[in-house]
């Protein structure tokens, strides 16, 4: 009741908006979720980086075919067999509170990524030694050893340049007002209810922003969702239940946009986060993992979960790209194998927890994952959390299995990489292995496309063996939003950029 309640005042809110300001235009953006902390050094969520795009510039940037393209970078050159990347940043531009973004501050933002406490930035910056002030808009970013995913990396949150002043004045507590480079600027946030961004006059590219606000309101129940979108409460919604997929298309009021991530959806499995990795069969025992695996089909998973909207696979990029392992297939469903292993393993009725974010999409897998478990002796226990705390108990290690998406990176080590390398922070599962870490090591030292295609094959030999993380398909990411927009571009990291959109 007090979630209707809460949606019946921000309808009367929207109404009443344009009387108040009756030139002004506020796009509205409903979020499958509430991100995390809004400081980009800190931040893991996926929505997150959604607001991000509206709020934090970075040096770089992809397109819509995963090229790198500068941002706040004017342009950059390589040097010293590879282990120098030097940058000319674009001028011109100022940060939120009025503060130059210059070298000094591209230098800051870098080290802070690097040294913060709590920072999940650093394994994507680990190979970054120093940063030197060429001159007051060039830095050149040196390096350990040669670093082939750096610039797709420097296109994410490790890109992200912040305000030096705001940052210091506000130390841990940034995330609560960031101030930063993108066209819009912080106004407010109210956990669970919306935050809101006004445009920045002075932004570097305002001939592109036609909104004078942005409000993203998170929704995590796609059916409300749609609802607010389709009374007109709502211009765009992101993840779009595919299962509601037709009656969209079939109302002349909306159209869909349809991009396969680059990301996956798995489940990743305590292998050795805590204690508990060694107090539940599946994180005891890797034939218990096989077993679980086998018990899956994830054609099935994908039809149930998704309508059909996703494609299989089992790897942490999709079999269509070019970085995918063939030596390593997708398996076949074999329920039989999987009783036998459980057999060899001495283990009956196994039991786990598989804990999911409350989104109907993850609720839907973990519901059919438990059907098709229990089909080969599996008794799995579903525990439904909201999507923040649950980050917080996989940090933590206060779970036995999770399903959790990877909104996905344009080079396949930002998918990899700070998962399964050993106290790496995104690594949930706890995996550590050392033949491992060199072969991901190796992977990003090296710029050669044969060479890491093969490292990427050695990698998925071991890796999907161990299984610390169960890979299952690539969604399609599902946008639906009124026909009154235009300009919206289609980029496979799923991120809405409103830059160049407009009401038409």
């Amino acid at each position: 009741m007090h979630r209707r309640i809460t949606w019946w005042l921000f309808a009367v809110g929207c109404l009443l908006a344009p009387f108040g300001s009756a030139h002004a235009q506020t796009l509205r953006i409903g979020l499958a979720e509430d991100p995390d902390v809004l400081d980009p050094t800190l931040a893991r969520t996926f929505v997150g980086r959604i607001v991000f795009a509206s709020l934090c510039d970075k040096l770089f940037d992809i397109d819509e075919k995963l090229a790198i393209v500068p941002q706040l970078a004017s342009s950059y050159e390589w040097s010293g067999d590879n282990k120098a990347l030097t940058i000319k940043l674009r001028p011109d531009v100022t940060f939120h509170d009025g503060e130059k973004l210059d070298a000094a501050a591209v230098k800051y933002s870098l080290e802070r990524h690097k040294t913060m406490a709590g920072s999940n930035r650093r394994g994507e910056l680990a190979l970054l030694a120093t940063v030197d002030i060429v001159d007051p808009m060039t830095v050149r970013l040196n390096l350990s050893a040669p670093f082939s995913p750096l610039l797709a990396q420097l296109a994410d949150r490790a890109g992200m340049i912040v305000s030096p002043k705001a940052a210091q004045a506000a130390g841990d507590k940034f995330g609560n007002k960031p101030v930063c480079a993108g066209p819009f600027q912080f106004v407010e946030r109210v956990a669970q209810d919306r935050i809101v961004l006004e445009r920045y006059p002075n932004y570097w590219n305002k001939a592109a922003v036609h909104f004078d606000r942005v409000t993203f309101v998170p929704i995590p129940d796609s059916t409300v969702r749609l609802a607010n979108l389709r009374s007109g409460q709502l211009d765009l919604i992101e993840r779009l239940a595919a299962s509601d997929v037709p009656q969209v298309k079939s109302d002349a009021r909306f159209r869909i946009t349809k991009i396969t991530e680059i990301g996956y959806q798995g489940i990743t499995i305590n292998v050795g986060k805590s204690d508990l990795a060694q107090k539940n069969p599946l994180g005891r025992d890797p034939r218990v993992r096989e077993a679980f695996e086998l018990a899956l089909d994830r054609d099935g998973i994908v039809q149930v979960a998704q309508d059909g909207e996703g494609a299989v696979g089992n790897q942490w990029v999709a079999p269509t790209n070019t970085f995918y392992a063939k030596n390593v297939p997708i398996p076949t469903r074999n329920v039989a194998r999987a009783k036998q292993l459980l057999q060899e393993a001495g283990v009956t009725n196994p039991t786990f927890t598989l804990m999911t974010p409350t989104t109907a999409d993850a609720q839907r897998i973990a519901q059919v994952v438990q059907a098709m478990a229990r089909e080969a002796g599996f008794d799995v226990k579903i525990q439904s959390t909201e999507f923040a705390t649950s980050l917080d108990l996989a940090d933590k290690g206060q779970f036995d299995a999770y399903v959790l998406a990877w909104s996905g990176r344009a080079d396949p080590d930002g998918n990899i990489y700070s998962f399964d390398a050993c106290k790496q922070p995104l690594n949930y599962a706890g995996y550590c292995k050392p033949e491992v870490d060199d072969l991901l090591n190796r992977s990003r030292t090296t710029r050669d496309i044969g060479e890491r295609r093969k490292l990427f094959s050695d990698l998925a030999a071991i890796v999907l063996k161990d299984r610390p993380i169960v890979y299952l398909y690539h969604r399609h990411w599902l946008w639906a939003y009124t026909n009154k927009l235009d300009g919206l571009r289609e980029i496979p990291d799923g991120l809405v950029r409103v830059t160049g959109v407009r009401f038409k």
